[in-house]
């Protein structure tokens, strides 16, 4: 049987030949199918809630790249781009086609890009109607033209099935294997829908630097004069929340590409952290988990009435909502824009000890996105429970297969072409490390971007802070003085330096693997340690 938009042919191309397959479902009938299945209930207000087991978040230590031409002189092996041989893959593609012999298929014919000139059909195969319901969310839903394209990539998503170290050349029953010759993405293993998403913008990683775009992991959004900024940052530092402004039009929250005629999202959805999700503090993301068409990711609803738990964190402090971007109402129809004025590098310093905003010069805007510090935060990837200190390149150093070097030449020439300023802001910790000191207030996070993108901070007196070589404004409308001074917002000023030198000598050390390759100038806009 083949439900939804009919497609001119099955799935013999993926090598499937199952015909339970539903083509296309839209939202209603993605709802009937995973509660039927009880795959999810539907909460108070609409949203569809869902659990991904043990899995929580990521696993990057089970993500694999095929080791093929051309591909393979492109990719920068190591760590993050584990390299899987030919023949391991095939195996593993066999073995995960056979497991899905008899079992009903879903199928969303979707984009990835806004841009036309630079969009990427992509097919997704999920075992799961819950998570069919997550890509049409996530990715662009054209039913018209996705009918019409033949897809460029496709993805096979089975959480049922379990790869084999010993068979398939992995580190567990996990499995994220990408072959760009074959144009194929293999999940097996894990329920955590992110997986999806994140495999193609690596996709995109790979495919639009080589085309002259630069790929980023970044929210944007737009002013009413055209200004536009970038929020450059990893899970959990604010990319979301920050980009979501009622008085600025949201462009995407999470992942963009800046070509020669402006930047465009790669999706048509977002993504958003709802641990502690306050009406007041987001109110656009808080009422997008109260109707009908979002998918909530383990988060606790009362199994008699159906209400939400925001606060409780007893699955995971990765709780998430995936909702289209039309949910928020003042978001960008077209998913593109200018080119960027502001460009903003997000960190939770789990130290307490950068200023809460920084003026960089393009010398030290190059440091720091190849720095890329922040903390990961709890439940984000499997295994960390608090947040913890890392670097991360680029601001997305596990989605990128190319050179990082690559990406932050791309950004430093177009930040000097368009004139762009550049900002450090920390939504992390003040007044202590974590566990002693407070989260920053999204308050004074809010005033300090309104100051920063409105141009109230390009008049203020600045001061150099002695260790981390920035410049830190004395003043901020709507943020008491003491604040933008982290030394003074702790009760032990040498515990201060003590921690604040650690870091930076965390910075230093972290920066060895770049020093050969950047300018004297680059180099010296670091922390002094």
């Amino acid at each position: 049987m083949s439900i939804g938009l009919d497609r001119p042919r099955g799935l013999e191309h993926e090598g499937i030949t199952s015909d339970r397959i539903h083509w296309n479902l839209a939202p209603a009938a993605l709802y009937e199918e995973a509660v039927r299945r009880q795959e999810g209930l539907i909460a108070a207000a609409g949203p569809l809630s869902c659990r991904t087991g043990t899995h929580t978040g990521r696993s990057p230590n089970d993500k694999f790249v095929v080791r093929e031409s051309p591909s393979d002189r492109e990719i920068e092996w190591g760590k993050t781009n584990r390299p899987m041989e030919p023949a391991q893959f095939d195996v593993l593609h066999a073995e995960l086609l056979r497991s899905l012999n008899g079992k009903d298929l879903f199928v969303q014919d979707v984009y990835a890009g806004a841009d036309p000139a630079y969009r990427l059909p992509v097919r997704i195969i999920t075992e799961y109607a819950w998570h069919s319901l997550f890509c049409r969310n996530l990715f662009i839903d054209d039913p018209q033209a996705a009918s019409e394209a033949a897809p460029q990539f496709t993805v096979i998503d089975t959480p049922s099935f379990k790869a084999d170290p010993k068979r398939h050349g992995v580190n567990s029953d996990v499995v994220i294997a990408v072959s760009f010759a074959k144009k194929l993405v293999l999940i097996g293993g894990t329920s955590y829908a992110g997986e999806m998403k994140k495999s193609i913008f690596s996709i995109l990683n790979y495919i639009l630097p080589l085309q002259g775009v630069l790929s980023m992991h970044c929210s944007a959004n737009v002013g009413s004069s055209g200004d536009v900024a970038l929020f450059f940052g990893l899970s959990g530092t604010g990319k979301t929340t920050l980009s979501s402004d009622p008085d600025r039009m949201l462009v995407g929250d999470d992942e963009h590409g800046w070509s020669d005629r402006g930047v465009f999202n790669f999706e048509g959805g977002c993504y958003a952290k709802t641990i502690r999700l306050s009406a007041e503090a987001e109110p656009q993301i808080f009422a997008t988990t109260r109707r009908f068409g979002t998918v909530l990711e383990n988060v606790v609803v009362d199994p008699a009435t159906r209400e939400l738990h925001l606060d409780d964190d007893r699955y995971t402090e990765n709780t998430r909502a995936a909702y289209p971007i039309s949910f928020i109402d003042n978001a960008v129809a077209s998913g593109q824009a200018g080119h960027p004025r502001h460009v903003v590098m997000l960190t939770a310093d789990a130290f307490g000890v950068l200023p809460p905003i920084a003026r960089l010069t393009p010398e030290g805007a190059m440091y720091h996105f190849l720095s890329g510090y922040t903390a990961k935060v709890a439940g984000t990837e499997k295994g960390v429970t608090e947040p913890k200190a890392t670097f991360s390149t680029c601001f997305g150093a596990p989605f990128l297969p190319l050179a990082p070097g690559r990406y932050a030449r791309m950004l430093g020439e177009k930040i000097a072409r368009h004139d762009a300023r550049v900002w450090l802001l920390n939504t992390g910790w003040t007044g202590g490390p974590y566990g002693v000191g407070k989260r920053m207030k999204i308050g004074y996070t809010r005033a300090m971007i309104r100051a920063a993108l409105s141009g109230a901070l390009d008049a203020a007196a600045y001061e150099r802070d002695p260790i981390f070589n920035l410049d830190v404004p004395v003043s901020c409308p709507s943020v008491p003085p003491e604040v933008l001074k982290p030394r003074e917002t702790w009760a032990s000023r040498a515990e201060y330096d003590l921690q604040a030198s650690k870091l930076a000598k965390m910075f230093v050390d972290n920066f060895q693997t770049f020093e050969h390759g950047v300018s004297a100038e680059v180099l010296a806009a670091g922390p002094n340690a």
